[in-house]
């Protein structure tokens, strides 16, 4: 009987060691708690305004300046068109074209020289001149027209051969414009 309790002891002890090679089961961690982070909501696009108008609006007496040389000018006692007023005058006509609508004043002037009827009738030469060539090239007569101020408005006040040239001129004035 010995024998069976020291069987049944070394069972045990055999048992014993073996449940406590074992180790206890680690408690599982809960769950990771998942959280949805939603964007915050995003403001509707807006569409694009269009970038500023910068400089003069197109048809426009400021856009003829900017784009066009609006005088032509003269020499002494002259109202014939040389090659310089001649490619001015050419992109006159293109503005003009483009913009169907404007209708122009062609001013003639003169320098202080000479009487004031002989420089009205001079005047009035050089602003014929410069109607003729835009209405040669396809420019309607209706939105033409010229008037003469002879010696009564100089762009320069000085009595000198610099300020005599540049009052020897024909000024296109835009006095319709093509703006809506």
């Amino acid at each position: 009987m010995r024998s069976i309790s020291l069987s049944v002891l070394a069972v045990a002890a055999m048992l014993a060691t073996a449940c406590a090679s074992n180790p206890e089961p680690e408690p599982t961690p809960p769950p990771a708690q998942t959280t949805v982070v939603t964007p915050p909501p995003q403001p509707p696009v807006q569409p694009q305004q269009p970038p500023p108008v910068t400089g003069p609006l197109a048809g426009s007496k400021a856009d003829f300046a900017n784009k066009n040389t609006d005088r032509v000018y003269f020499g002494y006692d002259q109202y014939n068109l040389d090659a310089t007023a001649l490619r001015s005058l050419q992109g006159q006509v293109s503005w003009l074209k483009q913009y169907g609508g404007t209708k122009v004043q062609i001013e003639g002037n003169a320098d202080e020289r000479g009487t004031r009827e002989y420089n009205i009738a001079l005047g009035a030469r050089r602003a014929d001149s410069v109607a003729s060539y835009l209405k040669s090239q396809g420019i309607d007569a209706s939105r033409v027209t010229t008037v003469s101020f002879g010696k009564d408005r100089p762009i320069d006040p000085g009595h000198d051969d610099s300020a005599w040239n540049r009052n020897r001129n024909a000024y296109t004035n835009v006095v319709t414009e093509a703006v809506s």
